[in-house]
């Protein structure tokens, strides 16, 4: 009656809170110490994987609270597929035997079961040989029934507490959303928002762009294996299983993996979900654990949701960031604008400060382009225009950018380079131009162009520009279709000439 009365008071404490974590730590420690043993522990069933993996534990060897049984394996994986205790009271004689803890010598494992269904195991340790008589596996059996009900009750409360918190979560985030109209802010928004509501280790956001996949934005815990930008394979990698099948993929246990983890190093679980806006595939939003099993199924349609929501949000932002792109578009050539080179040198400069990358600008002028029109018409004319800025774009790469200055005058801002690099590049540029077949024009079309760097030829906007102005110039008193550096420069041996 003495045990009974006590099996009645631990039951009652187990059932006394629906805080999931603290309903595990009190069915362990009653567990403990009513029943005097050495480690007992708490392992839930994974549904999905048809898995036991320990939820919570005391006594345990360090290292082997990572273990996962699948069903029928083990004592505690026996006692789930029969769904009925199960003692061994000497393990070192039942090969099913899977060590937790070295001391152990005797164990029982009994089911928590909610009507007929299996939600977990309680396992129970012994150091010593035959140790639970049959009173203490019948007390145990009760007091299991006890903490499965109350396991059930905590987890009930939490998947509500939880969906309360995600439909808050939701409504927030589409408020926010709705306020941000710049791209680069937004996804950085999107990322930290998610990750915050709702309580994963990281959140990143990979969007396509011309049939390839870049990280645009991540925000959370983990360490990365490529920065913001990076481009990803288009493989078979998960992410692109997602964009594929337009489906949310799950994958709660990523070492079991054969494909490239994920982008994050920490990460042991990810859920990939594709954003859809009016029936265009823009990417994916890839929410990553650091914990296995942290996804499950009633995640999807919450984060699905998000996942609308942030496709709507990040297309409207594309429409704004492409109008903004038309305000800084020249409308002949179709390249940058004086406009837009006026904001990039600016950023160039800094950037190069700041990471001493340093950068270059080349001033270019067609030649004689004023008799051009003269002799050929404002139609050629506008068409070499057009065929030389082609020539310019496609030669330079994606980081560098070139501008219609005004007139028949271009700008080049070289990003991360040096002048001697600069001034290959204007001289690969002049041969081009000169071999260049304008159709209609029955002549050779030549260019002059002067390159100057940061921070040899100036620190300011001013003095920069300037000194290339300084180099074209003296490039067309020189006799044109050449490459030259402002007058007095260190380099000025390596002047380029065409004739």
């Amino acid at each position: 009656m003495q045990r009974i009365a006590i099996l009645y008071d631990a039951s009652q404490a187990v059932l006394s809170t629906v805080d999931l974590d603290e309903v595990l730590r009190q069915i362990l420690m009653i567990a403990r110490d009513y029943f005097h043993l050495q480690n007992v522990a708490i392992l839930l069933l994974d549904k999905e994987a048809s898995e036991l993996y320990p939820r919570s534990q005391i006594g345990w060897d360090k290292g082997c609270e990572t273990i996962r049984l699948e069903m029928g394996a083990g004592i505690t994986g026996a006692a789930a597929k029969l769904k009925r205790p199960v003692y061994v009271p000497d393990v070192s004689q039942d090969p099913r035997y899977v060590v937790s803890a070295k001391s152990t010598r005797s164990e029982l494992a009994i089911p928590l079961m909610v009507r007929d269904e299996v939600v977990g195991v309680l396992d129970c340790q012994s150091e010593k040989l035959n140790y639970f008589d049959s009173e203490t596996i019948d007390l145990l059996t009760i007091f299991s029934t006890q903490a499965s009900m109350a396991l059930q009750n905590a987890r009930l409360h939490s998947l509500e507490r939880r969906r309360a918190s995600q439909l808050e979560a939701i409504n927030a985030i589409a408020q926010q959303m709705t306020a941000v109209l710049d791209l680069k802010e937004l996804l950085s928004k999107v990322c930290s928002l998610i990750q915050h509501a709702f309580q994963v280790s990281h959140v990143s956001v990979l969007l396509k762009e011309e049939d390839e996949l870049f990280l645009r934005a991540h925000h959370g815990e983990l360490t990365p294996h490529l920065p913001a930008g990076g481009k990803l394979s288009l493989g078979n990698e998960f992410w692109m299983q997602t964009i594929s099948s337009g489906r949310t993929l799950i994958e709660n246990d990523t070492r079991q993996s054969t494909e490239q983890p994920g982008f994050y190093v920490e990460t042991a679980s990810r859920m990939c979900i594709p954003l859809v806006s009016f029936g265009q595939s823009l990417g994916v939003l890839v929410l990553d654990s650091d914990r296995a099993g942290a996804f499950q199924p009633g995640d999807i349609q919450p984060l699905e949701s998000v996942a609308d929501i942030c496709a709507t949000a990040i297309q409207n932002a594309s429409y704004v960031d492409r109008v903004k792109q038309l305000a800084y578009l020249d409308g002949l050539t179709g390249i940058f604008n004086r406009r837009f080179f006026e904001l990039r040198i600016m950023e160039e400069m800094d950037r190069a400060r700041r990471f001493g990358t340093g950068m270059a600008v080349i001033m270019v002028d067609i030649d004689q382009f004023k008799r051009l029109n003269d002799e050929f018409g404002h139609l050629l004319g506008d068409e070499v225009l057009r065929q030389v800025s082609s020539i310019f774009h496609q030669q330079v790469r994606k980081i560098d950018v070139v501008c219609r200055y005004g007139g028949e005058e271009f700008a080049i801002l070289l990003s991360q380079t040096n002048l001697i690099h600069a001034v290959g590049v204007a001289e690969k540029l002049r041969r081009l131009v000169e071999s260049w077949q304008f159709p209609g024009v029955p002549r050779p079309v030549t260019i002059s162009a002067g390159a100057a760097s940061y921070p040899e030829h100036g620190t300011t906007r001013d003095d920069l520009v300037k000194s290339a102005d300084a180099g074209l110039y003296a490039a067309k008193q020189g006799g044109r279709n050449r490459v030259c550096l402002p007058p007095h420069s260190a380099l000025s041996s390596s002047q380029s000439a065409g004739q």
